[in-house]
């Protein structure tokens, strides 16, 4: 089965209850199995700087479900946490994005895999960093370079590693 990389976020209305929730019903998807789940993270937000800091977390989910497909559920999910887009990287109650879907690369005008900028983005980095360590995979490459290295050139105090279990503060990656 494919497996997809999905980033989740959240900055509004207990973020930390917004991504635990999105983790079950991603695993509940038809054609869809969570495989692994990162830690939760706390995080500036980019962008418009007079809103909360988010929470952050990055899941596996093997899935049948084509790339286009599997987007229309996320959104579909983002859209029953009501979610609303008033501007651009702006306050959320939940955002799912598609990473990376297996090695497949997709430029679609809905859709681009992997995700255009989450080379720049420690704040998904560090979660898929964390999760492709746990499981001693392949390392994953980006633009020719290992997801590894982009991290290392990443400004990443902004970002604390929380407790999956009371979402307190554990370490500062």
């Amino acid at each position: 089965m494919p497996l997809a990389y999905i980033g989740l976020g959240s900055n509004l209305d207990d973020p930390v209850s917004h991504i635990r929730q999105a983790l079950r019903e991603l695993d509940k998807l038809p054609l869809c199995q969570l495989v692994a789940q990162s830690s939760l993270y706390a995080t500036r937000p980019i962008g418009p700087q007079d809103q909360p800091d988010f929470i952050n977390a990055v899941a596996a989910l093997e899935t049948t479900f084509s790339p286009l497909a599997l987007l229309d559920q996320l959104q579909g999910l983002e859209q029953r946490h009501r979610r609303r887009r008033l501007r651009h990287w702006g306050p959320r109650t939940l955002d799912l994005d598609l990473l990376l879907y297996d090695q497949d690369t997709i430029v679609r005008p809905r859709l681009q895999v992997p995700h255009p900028h989450m080379h720049k983005r420690a704040f998904v980095l560090a979660p898929l960093e964390e999760l492709v360590s746990a499981a001693q995979s392949e390392p994953i490459v980006l633009y020719q370079q290992p997801l590894a290295e982009w991290l290392k050139q990443l400004e990443q105090s902004g970002i604390q590693r929380l407790d999956n279990l009371n979402a307190t503060a554990t370490a500062t990656v």
